[in-house]
């Protein structure tokens, strides 16, 4: 890792976990927060926006060279026409759902994309109190409270048997129950956000399809992170998982381990 990389990914964990203490004040408050629905009807409320407001600040004071895409700007502002060749990628608050439910799934993602690739990325859920990071090969670590950090490693899918993780939304979805057909003997988990990325890094599951869109702020910071520990995303079709696509939205891919 460079030193300017390792000098940015320090910045990107410290505002993750400066935006996670200001959304478990609202997760952690008793009141029902209040949800206004974008124009895809995902929902956000007030934590996502505080959140984001956060890290803006921060990136903005400690690293200023470098542009920012975030989510709840883009739904206010649109996102941007032309994308540039460096530049954070900011997701406050991922898996607002989860953060309704009360079930801790959520995460901070914020990633440094460079050229179309993300080449570091911090998943930070602070209800879980874990946090990913990578900036780099063999760079991708875990650390969950207050023990030390270690460092992931993903392990080789199996020919049989092979843990398949998957959000809620996909426990009924016929191209996903046609996907596990054709693996032998799978086992399925649920998780929320990009908690998915963070399990198939450390070698707790393998595979994690999403055949559905998402956007590119949902999935950099966790690329950067199982990519980091031998993994790999590409599209359905096998091609490298690029960034900086026009509206910054992605069709379906394949995370997997080694």
């Amino acid at each position: 890792m460079s030193a300017d990389l390792s000098a940015l990914l320090e910045i990107a964990c410290r505002a993750a976990h400066r935006a996670g203490e200001a959304i478990l004040e609202v997760y952690n408050s008793g009141d029902v927060p209040a949800v206004r629905r974008k124009a895809d009807d995902s929902p956000v409320t007030r934590a996502d926006e505080h959140a984001e407001a956060i890290i803006l600040k921060m990136l903005a004071a400690e690293a200023p060279g470098i542009p920012v895409i975030a989510e709840e700007t883009c739904e206010r502002e649109g996102v941007p026409g032309a994308c540039p060749l460096c530049f954070w990628l900011v997701d406050p608050l991922d898996g607002t759902k989860e953060f309704l439910r009360r079930n801790g799934e959520f995460t901070v993602n914020i990633a440094l994309v460079e050229g179309d690739r993300p080449t570091l990325g911090v998943v930070h859920a602070p209800a879980l109190a874990e946090t990913f990071w990578a900036a780099g090969p063999g760079t991708a670590t875990r650390q969950r409270g207050d023990a030390a950090p270690r460092t992931l490693s993903a392990r080789a899918v199996p020919r049989r048997g092979a843990v398949v993780v998957h959000s809620r939304s996909h426990e009924n979805n016929e191209k996903f129950s046609t996907y596990l057909a054709t693996l032998d003997a799978p086992s399925t988990r649920v998780s929320g956000s990009a908690i998915k990325f963070g399990l198939v890094a450390a070698g707790e599951a393998d595979l994690y399809p999403r055949f559905g869109p998402t956007m590119e702020w949902d999935t950099a910071a966790g690329q950067a992170v199982l990519e980091a520990a031998g993994g790999s995303v590409s599209t359905p079709e096998g091609a490298p998982f690029r960034y900086g696509k026009p509206g910054f939205r992605n069709a379906g891919f394949l995370a997997r381990g080694r």
